[in-house]
């Protein structure tokens, strides 16, 4: 690796370096906080800062299931609880005068796992092919970034995190060749929930302009204040001085307290509204009609979103195998958790957003990997984006297909994201032939 590029910012000197047919500026800090305190931005620099690190992840538990399913490594990256990092991939030989779309990466996992720098995030691909930038932002998680105490330990940290990258890529980003004028806020499962309750804060439509929200759980999302209570009480003995890994063996005891919660407790981590920067639950709708006229938004799910989580269940388990009946249980039972969860709150969210004199675009993702147990299952859209054949041999996600199959439905969904953050028209419909369906609402 040569660092050979240079970069003169707003916040300092920065250098990164050329990998293929990209540019690479990595693990820049955005912002510092001490734990559990709200962020406050990174200090200008005047030295080069050499962004040849990766960003280092949120300190967190494995997930041995996920690991199988993406084909991910626990321990891929170090972990710090100065994790306030973002990292840049642009198109190789931008000419001086090109202003690109920007799109700003959340990444998902419940509020509890995953980081900005995974390998199957790796945007390379999205970048080169359809010359936008790409900037993925890592940020707190779990204990550290989202749950308020009794005691006056704020919620919401890792929002708040999210906030200040999106200030930092507004003030900094023109000199990586981004327009800050056309910037995308773009995540997955937690990362898409990010993105939908970013647009419920304070000045949202100064920070992005256009928002893809993909597999967002925000059918789950209101009526969780006695279980975060529960959580709350059940965290007051992690304190500042808990070491780290410590506090994330805490997190499942934590996390314990919201099985009694129902469905909301399959991810008992997340925002809390009424808590900065959010509203009041009974003011959340008022506040996304705020911004809708400034954010257009494309909002959609995979057509069978709870089959990634349906295996784990020994109840499930043993209805597949009923003679006869039991595909045809499981199935519904699929699509009934799928649309309680993912779909009904979408297209709800879409509605509104137009009501409130907004631009939407819903999608249904159906691609799935031949004979797959997971078919178009929760995170199929990830390897659709991100990375590359090594990236993904190992996802049982994608067992059964090939890669050239794989990046040709995944070639065209990176063009059509690309599409929507450059601004282009979508039309009133379209589709992507075999996996996705898309239409205006």
């Amino acid at each position: 690796m040569t660092v050979n590029l240079s970069f003169d910012a707003p916040c300092g000197p920065i250098t990164g370096w050329r990998d293929g047919a990209v540019v690479r500026a990595t693990g820049i800090p955005y912002a510092t906080a001490r734990r559990f305190q709200p962020p406050a931005p990174a200090a200008d620099w005047s030295e080069v800062l050499e962004a040849t690190s990766l960003a280092p992840a949120c300190p967190q538990a494995p997930v041995p299931f996920l690991d199988d399913v993406l084909g991910t490594r626990y321990g891929e990256l170090p972990g710090s609880e100065d994790c306030q990092r973002l990292s840049i991939t642009l198109p190789a030989g931008l000419d001086g005068g090109e202003r690109l779309p920007v799109m700003v990466w959340l990444h998902g996992g419940s509020y509890t796992s995953g980081s900005g720098d995974l390998a199957i995030f790796d945007p390379s691909a999205l970048v080169a092919e359809t010359r936008v930038i790409v900037v993925s932002v890592t940020y707190r998680l779990g204990l550290f970034g989202y749950l308020s105490t009794s005691t006056g330990r704020p919620a919401n940290l890792g929002l708040l995190d999210q906030i200040e990258a999106f200030r930092w890529v507004q003030r900094n980003i023109g000199s990586f060749g981004g327009d800050p004028g056309r910037v995308t806020a773009f995540g997955q499962s937690a990362g898409g929930d990010a993105v939908a309750h970013l647009m419920a804060t304070p000045g949202a439509a100064a920070l992005f302009q256009r928002a893809i929200i993909q597999s967002a759980p925000l059918g789950i999302t209101r009526g969780r204040q006695k279980m975060n209570a529960a959580m709350g009480v059940a965290a007051e003995a992690v304190t500042d001085a808990t070491p780290a890994m410590d506090v994330v063996a805490l997190e499942e005891d934590v996390a314990r307290t919201a099985r009694k919660f129902g469905l909301m407790a399959a991810m008992p981590f997340g925002i809390q509204y009424g808590h900065a920067p959010l509203p009041g639950e009974s003011e959340l709708d008022e506040a996304w009609n705020a911004a809708a006229p400034g954010i257009d938004i494309l909002i959609g799910h995979t057509a069978e979103e709870a089959r990634l989580f349906l295996p784990r269940s020994p109840h499930l388990s043993t209805v597949a195998r009923i003679p006869v009946i039991g595909s045809a249980l499981l199935k519904a039972v699929s699509w009934l958790v799928t649309e309680k969860v993912y779909g009904k709150a979408a297209r709800e969210f879409a509605r509104r957003h137009v009501r409130a004199g907004g631009r939407a675009h819903s999608y249904v993702l159906s691609w799935g990997a031949p004979g797959n147990r997971y078919g178009a299952a929760h995170t199929i859209d990830l390897p659709l984006l991100f990375g590359h054949q090594q990236t993904w041999e190992a996802a049982g996600l994608l067992a059964g297909a090939t890669w050239e199959d794989i990046n040709a439905h995944g070639r065209a969904m990176r063009a059509l994201w690309a599409r929507f953050a450059y601004g282009d028209s979508l039309g009133a419909r379209g589709e992507i032939s075999g996996s996705l369906r898309y239409r205006s609402v």
